[in-house]
């Protein structure tokens, strides 16, 4: 991951691109690709497989997404590992075993 983080802020400084990847237009950019992936998915029922061409796209703009929030996180200083672990400590104490099969019952039961 921080080899890519790497080449990726390597690559913009390269095309003077910095001067666009404020925060805010990064995480608008991220917004965008992920509507790209969700666009995908839009018609599709919940069972069909994708085509090997949706498939790539899929990959694409999963791709995109992921060197966005690279780029978000470098620009912010923001270790993006540790972010996910935190987050995930976090999602495990409000999620706990026992609170998530209980959801789970009531969402399948109704």
């Amino acid at each position: 991951m921080h080899e890519i983080q790497v080449k990726h802020r390597e690559f913009t400084k390269k095309r003077n691109w910095e001067q666009f990847h404020s925060p805010k237009n990064l995480a608008a950019a991220l917004s965008v690709e992920a509507s790209e992936l969700l666009e995908i998915f839009m018609w599709l029922k919940s069972d069909q497989p994708l085509t090997p061409t949706q498939l790539q796209n899929v990959r694409d703009e999963m791709g995109d997404i992921y060197l966005y929030l690279l780029r978000l996180a470098d620009v912010l200083n923001i270790d993006l590992l540790e972010a996910t672990r935190e987050k995930f400590a976090k999602v495990e104490e409000k999620y706990t075993l026992e609170k998530s099969l209980e959801l789970t019952r009531s969402l399948t039961h109704t």
